[in-house]
């Protein structure tokens, strides 16, 4: 084999053995564990597993089957904001725990990068005890709820994996909406009702410049008045006699009439007596 060929397979098994040792498993390093089945199974479940893997720095608090009973029957997706509070963001092993300066410290979560964690809900609070130390949701009032119990496997400042003593569930992480599956298209938010207006009263209300104005109802007519359809007669002239009306009352003739005949009469009679005399 020539210097080039040994050259070549040196640079190889290097980047494989670099590459190997940098990537993990979780799904595979927790098989060899079978007190941790059940936690690893619903890493699968969820799609944690694939998350976890993708890291390269990464700190998986992991409950045994004994302790993660309290999982059983919620939804998947529930168990999957719980379970990603549970992977912290940093590498941790027992020792850089123990040699933590403050007494209690906040870590960020795996939950905490998905953006629905609400109210320090992707954080956790770890706090040095006389008993040991303890873990908690960071949420405001929250308790420590559970211990760690000891290291299950470690690959320095890559994985690791520490026990604890039970399931640590944040307050009101359960009250949150599931996410819609990828893919799925968003649903459009329904339109806020209107309020139904009140017809106005048609009697009060006055008629509007521009509205339609509805024809008036026909009256009737009386029984001597013109068609409708008739053609309209020019009013008769001042001196015009009316037509008699066989219906109609006699009109008695007027004083002014009768006084006139009567002058004239008296004129007549004069004159015939001023004749009878000889005049």
């Amino acid at each position: 084999m020539d210097s080039k060929s040994s050259s070549f397979l040196f640079l190889a098994l290097f980047a494989l053995f670099s590459s190997t040792s940098m990537a993990f498993n979780i799904t595979r390093i927790l098989s060899s564990y079978p007190d941790f089945s059940t936690f690893n199974n619903l890493l699968t479940q969820t799609g944690l597993a694939q998350q976890i893997n993708s890291r390269q720095t990464i700190t998986i608090l992991a409950v045994s089957n004994d302790a993660v009973g309290s999982l059983s029957g919620k939804p998947l997706d529930l168990t999957k904001r719980i379970l990603g509070a549970h992977v912290v963001l940093d590498y941790y092993d027992q020792t850089k725990l123990k040699n933590l300066e403050k007494k209690s410290s906040i870590l960020t979560t795996l939950y905490q990068t998905t953006g629905i964690a609400d109210n320090q809900q992707g954080f956790l609070n770890i706090t040095k005890t006389p008993n040991g130390i303890m873990f908690g949701s960071a949420v405001k009032g929250a308790p420590l709820t559970a211990s760690l119990e000891g290291s299950v496997v470690s690959q320095p400042y890559n994985i690791s994996v520490l026990k604890v003593s039970r399931v640590i569930e944040a307050p009101g992480i359960d009250n949150i909406a599931p996410s819609p599956p990828p893919g799925a298209p968003e649903k459009a938010p329904a339109p806020a009702p209107t309020k139904a207006k009140s017809p106005a009263p048609v009697a009060e209300e006055p008629v509007a410049d521009n509205a339609p104005i509805e024809a008036p109802t026909e009256a009737p007519t009386p029984a001597d008045a013109p068609e409708a359809n008739a053609p309209i007669s020019s009013p008769p002239e001042p001196n015009s006699t009316p037509a008699d009306d066989a219906t109609a009352p006699a009109v008695p003739p007027s004083q002014e009439s009768v006084s006139s005949r009567m002058h004239a009469g008296g004129i007549v009679a004069v004159i015939g007596l001023v004749a009878c005399m000889g005049f």
